[in-house]
């Protein structure tokens, strides 16, 4: 089946790659790679001429070709010559091993989906074609066995073992149909009835004398005694086949008359004790049972009580006794994560700052001597040759720090001490597109007991410190091993959270097919965001309970987050200009959608009827 590809994937790679070099067969695909000797007595000489290494290397190059196009088959044809005309080259041996692992990987899974739509003929193909490549795959070997045999409907089982069983004297009387219209004393209608039947009525002294009136017609013995017996308030007993007892209807009598059997039942399969103990519960309320106690083994009961109870019980758990129907589920978890960044705009400089430049200067030039630059500038006013120079050396000196007032385009003015400056802000235009799309598929299967709980995980656990150690450098003890450099520090504490996708299910199957399912599901992941240095975990959790058909699929969960982020930077009354805006003014636009997405198919593995025929508690 296709879950179970699934899982055995990467065994299939690797039990293909460690049996590649025993595997037998006269199948040249199957052949294992020759073992050279080189020289050695009895060996294969594997020196490869130039001729064959080049025409290895073109089949492995025509091969590299044909499985990027998909062409597998092909593909594995080229790898398979290649390796032969240059046994010991491991590029080509590799190349053939890995293709060989992937075709038997996908026979297989093609065999699982045509067995789920019961293409039996086809399955068994793709699981010959696997094991032709890869003769000791026992997973093949069984999913063709099961491919190829015939569906047969279980046969129902028989009744349980009886290890035990007393017997019942039973009546046989005339199976003659008789009227009666008596009126008279108790005795004499049991002394009418039996004379009609052909038994012998004996009367216990509990039985009281009273006058009865019985009219009945045309009924059979066990009829006629019931109704006698209700007429008279009296009960009987068999004491041979053709002799009863007919003794006063009472709870004392009943204690000493009745026929009791003793059986001992082997109980229906069960997993656990509990279950053992519920199966006794149900059969000692539904049938009124007073004396069941424990058998021999903790499979089996015995039980005493009238022989139709008995029988009744024995219906009951062979019906019980059907094997427990089992659930195969695939579950899969869709996640997509779609963002959008968008900075189309233009910055304009709407900021200035005006300063004194010698004030400036001096705190620039952090207490360097220039007084006798500032002299020089404020006797020649700023304005004459050397003035000008100066000015330029000290803009020149001062623009090239970092973070600096004079690194920005400046305008001044004034002259002296009062000489100062403008500085406007940057112009920049921002044109950018991020977008980036997060595909991820969860597939996993799990098999499930009906009425168990079965639980899988599918992640990593990630580990988080919670302590470190670090020596204590004022003991001498620590010093001298620091010296030497021999200090081990000891392992940190570190506790480990599951990531990925917990599943907790337990299934129930009706009559009619159908399955009820019983979910906890929880997707855990890293959200690259941390508190205190401790990673944050997005967590995801779903608990419920559905009903589904054989084969349908559900979408138990699904949550979609979407986000989204405008922002506008610029002069005021700009961005409000229906054209303006978008080319005078910063526009910034973020996106972030994330959806997720739970389905979930169940599969029901049983091909036995699961209805269940009355029971009948008869009174003979």
């Amino acid at each position: 089946m296709r879950r179970t590809a699934f899982i055995i994937a990467a065994g299939l790679v690797a039990a293909t790659l460690a049996t590649a070099a025993f595997a037998t067969g006269d199948d040249a695909s199957s052949a294992p790679p020759i073992s050279c000797g080189n020289g050695i007595p009895g060996g294969v000489n594997c020196i490869v001429s130039k001729k064959e290494l080049k025409e290895a290397r073109n089949a492995f190059n025509k091969g590299v070709k044909l499985q990027d196009q998909r062409r597998l088959e092909e593909a594995f044809d080229r790898f398979d010559e290649a390796s032969r005309l240059a046994p010991q080259n491991m590029q080509f041996l590799t190349a053939r091993e890995v293709l060989k692992a992937q075709l038997v990987f996908n026979h297989v899974e093609r065999g699982n989906v045509l067995l789920l739509e019961n293409a039996r003929a086809q399955a068994a193909a793709e699981f010959r074609a696997a094991l032709d490549l890869d003769v000791d795959n026992q997973f093949a070997r069984e999913r063709l066995a099961e491919a190829s045999r015939e569906i047969t409907p279980a046969l129902p089982r028989g009744l349980p073992v009886r290890l035990a069983d007393s017997g019942e004297i039973h009546l046989d009387p005339k199976s003659d149909r008789a009227t009666f219209h008596y009126s008279g004393d108790v005795r004499g209608l049991f002394a009418q009835l039996s004379a009609a039947y052909g038994v012998t009525p004996q009367f216990d002294d509990s039985v009281q004398t009273r006058q009865v009136r019985f009219n009945v017609d045309d009924v059979d013995f066990f009829t006629a005694l019931k109704l006698a017996c209700q007429v008279s308030k009296t009960m009987w007993a068999a004491l041979d086949t053709h002799q009863l007892l007919i003794a006063a209807d009472n709870a004392e009598n009943h204690k000493q008359f009745d026929r009791m059997s003793l059986r001992t039942f082997i109980l229906p399969p069960h997993s656990t004790p509990q279950e053992a103990t519920d199966l006794v519960t149900t059969m000692r309320n539904m049938f009124d049972l007073r004396f069941v106690n424990s058998g021999l083994t903790a499979d089996t009961v015995e039980v005493r009580g009238p022989q139709p109870i008995l029988e009744a019980c024995s219906k009951l758990l062979e019906q019980l006794s059907n094997e427990r129907p089992q659930v195969m589920l695939d579950v899969r978890v869709y996640q997509i994560n779609h963002q959008l960044t968008r900075n189309i705009g233009v910055h304009i400089p709407n900021t200035f700052n005006m300063y004194n430049i010698p004030a400036v200067a001096l705190a620039g030039l952090a207490g360097q001597n220039i007084q006798d630059l500032i002299n020089q500038l404020i006797s020649s006013g700023g304005i004459n040759q050397a003035g000008s120079t100066a000015l330029s050396g000290l803009l020149a000196q001062l623009g090239g720090q970092q973070n600096s007032i004079f690194s920005q385009p400046l305008a001044t003015f004034g002259g002296g001490l009062t000489f100062s400056g403008v500085s406007l802000d940057h112009f920049a235009a921002a044109l950018s597109l991020n977008e980036s799309w997060v595909r991820s598929l969860e597939n996993m299967t799990l098999r499930a007991s009906q009425g168990n709980d079965a639980t899988f995980h599918l992640g990593e656990k990630f580990p988080i410190l919670n302590a470190s150690y670090a020596p204590i450098y004022n003991s001498a003890a620590i010093s001298a091993v620091l010296g030497n450099q021999s200090y081990v520090p000891p392992f940190p504490s570190v506790s480990y959270e599951d990531l990925g996708l917990n599943v907790k299910a337990k299934p129930t199957v009706h009559g009619d097919g159908s399955v009820s399912l019983q979910l906890e599901l929880q997707v855990r992941s890293l959200t690259g965001q941390s508190n205190n240095g401790v990673p944050v975990i997005s967590n995801r959790e779903y608990k419920g309970s559905i009903n589904l058909k054989d084969g349908e699929p559900a979408v138990v969960a699904g949550e979609v987050s979407r986000t989204d982020t405008l922002s506008m930077s610029g002069i005021p009354g700009l961005g409000f200009l229906p054209v303006l805006n978008q080319a005078m003014v910063n526009n910034s636009k973020q996106e972030d959608t994330d959806e997720l997405m739970i389905v979930i198919t169940p599969h029901v593995l049983a091909n036995f009827d699961r209805t269940t025929p009355e029971i009948w508690v008869t009174e003979k």
